[in-house]
């Protein structure tokens, strides 16, 4: 009990304070642990956790959000609306690319182009298919258009990574992804295959420099090994912690355990073209036989918090009092029973080592438990990625995932997940994709939060995907470390600080 509420006093203090790098002599090398190495460090084709934390130390992008999640001036200095469609953006005069070339609007409008280009296939592209034109009008002026009006533009540009034009049409996509030229405040160094990925920070970076020379993210599959790394001091910053994980830390009095509940949700999601999970009965009691609470509870400790619908409380587009079906196995058994025969078709449920293989087994064992038929399939994060964004008749029958737009808006989890257009989803709902092309189109948030009741209330009707719970994110760390963890998941470097004692 005790331990629990250190957590939770973690938690509310890493939710609320604003972390300032010490002004301490920091060490040459601070060493963070992720699961995995990147899938990619080219920021338009890849965005999974342990590319985008490396990645999004080399790039800057167009906009960030500071430390209170507030949308705030990154490559844009300011903007303004010339009308419900277009925005102007001022960029910032004294950026210059890791290779000492400046960077200017033409590379602005250049990256909106290319993440746009539906033949460059970004899977972050239904993120940014409403703009319909990005033009240099100078070098430090840029007009955006989109094709109506768009009230996520602002937050989904908080991800938008600038890139050099004149190195991205120089080389091969697999050449820039092996050397990749930014601006922002760490340079990359290089990569070693399997192993880590080195970046130095950029001394002539425009903004607040980092204070530590030099970084390396390592990939480290295994969590008692990052434990043990970081209980050993070889380790700084320790990624994907679980409550176990998290108790070994508290214990070991060495380290520190750093939670916040952001904005990525953990789902079960079904293809509902493959049977037997085309039949609304036997999504229903999938529904019934999951027990959120007892995986909260019993799996995860209590750091998370159970979901009933596809987006977390941190996020515009949250909706108080939407009910999924409750945990009632009787009742799932029952229904089953009903559809007979057919319900016992095998069915596949894909996971990947990144999620937590307790939470998939516990699934499993509840889908086993009241007469399902499902077999595990694991695999690595790039090709779970790549299977999940297949598009219908090719997506697997079920998949454990965990998501996160990082733009804390509901429409950069719907619209990937539920609207027919994207390859990430199975689905096809007139009425999920007429309420989710209404709440792009519209700038009152009143009338896009009554649009994404009407989506949470028809997936809490048809059981497409199942929420599961707001998932919290816990890192462990070298006492020296200061560091509050963000609900959007981004760990920037250069606001991270070391206290020297």
């Amino acid at each position: 009990m005790r331990l629990k509420n250190l957590v939770l006093a973690a938690m509310l203090a890493a939710s609320s304070l604003v972390a300032v790098p010490s002004l301490a002599a920091a060490k040459d090398l601070l060493v963070v642990d992720f699961i995995a190495e990147p899938s990619s460090l080219d920021p338009h084709v890849q965005w999974n956790t342990d590319s985008f934390n490396v990645y999004r130390n080399i790039f800057d992008n167009l906009l960030t959000r500071d430390d209170k999640g507030e949308i705030a001036p990154q490559i844009a200095t300011e903007w303004k609306y010339l009308s419900d469609t277009e925005v102007e953006f001022k960029i910032r005069s004294d950026v210059k690319f890791h290779d000492g070339k400046p960077l200017t609007a033409e590379d602005v409008a250049f990256s909106v182009k290319r993440i746009t280009d539906k033949a460059f296939a970004s899977p972050q592209i239904g993120q940014f298919n409403q703009i319909s034109d990005a033009v240099a009008k100078d070098a430090t002026t840029v007009i955006l258009t989109t094709k109506g009006p768009y009230p996520v533009l602002l937050a989904q540009l908080t991800k938008l990574s600038i890139v050099p034009k004149h190195v991205v049409e120089a080389v091969t996509k697999d050449e820039f992804n092996l050397n990749p030229v930014g601006s922002g405040p760490y340079k990359f160094e290089k990569w070693n295959r399997g192993v880590e990925v080195i970046v130095a920070r950029n001394d002539d970076y425009w903004g607040k420099k980092g204070v530590f020379p030099k970084v390396a993210f390592r990939a480290v599959p295994d969590g008692s090994t990052r434990i043990a790394n970081l209980q050993a001091g070889a380790t700084d910053l320790a990624s994907n912690m679980n409550n176990d994980l998290a108790a070994q830390i508290e214990g070991s009095g060495g380290s520190k355990v750093l939670p916040v509940r952001g904005e990525r949700l953990a789902f079960f999601s079904l293809n509902v073209n493959k049977p037997p999970l085309n039949d609304k009965r036997v999504r229903l009691a999938i529904a019934h036989a999951i027990d959120k609470q007892g995986i909260v509870e019993g799996i995860l400790g209590g750091f998370d918090a159970p979901l009933d619908e596809l987006t977390s409380p941190v996020s515009f587009g949250y909706v108080e009092g939407i009910k999924a079906p409750e945990f009632n196995p009787e009742k799932a058994k029952e229904i089953l029973a009903e559809v007979g025969e057919s319900a016992k078709t095998e069915f596949s449920l894909l996971t990947t080592p990144t999620y937590d293989q307790r939470v998939v087994q516990a699934i499993q064992q509840m889908l086993t438990d009241v007469g399902l038929n499902v077999t595990i399939q694991s695999t690595d994060m790039g090709n779970w990625m790549q299977q999940m964004q297949s598009g219908p008749e090719t997506i697997p029958a079920s998949s454990f995932g965990r998501w996160s737009c990082g733009c804390q808006d509901a429409d950069g989890t719907l619209y990937p997940l539920l609207h027919s257009s994207s390859s990430w989803s199975n689905i096809k709902d007139e009425r999920i994709d007429k309420a989710l092309d209404e709440a792009r189109a519209t700038i009152d948030p009143a009338k896009r939060l009554a649009l994404y009741k009407t989506v949470h209330e028809i997936v809490a009707e048809e059981n497409y995907i199942i929420p599961l719970y707001q998932a919290s994110v816990i890192y462990g760390a070298a006492k020296d470390v200061e560091f509050s963890p963000l609900p959007n998941e981004n760990l920037f470097l250069n606001r991270i600080g070391w206290s020297g004692k």
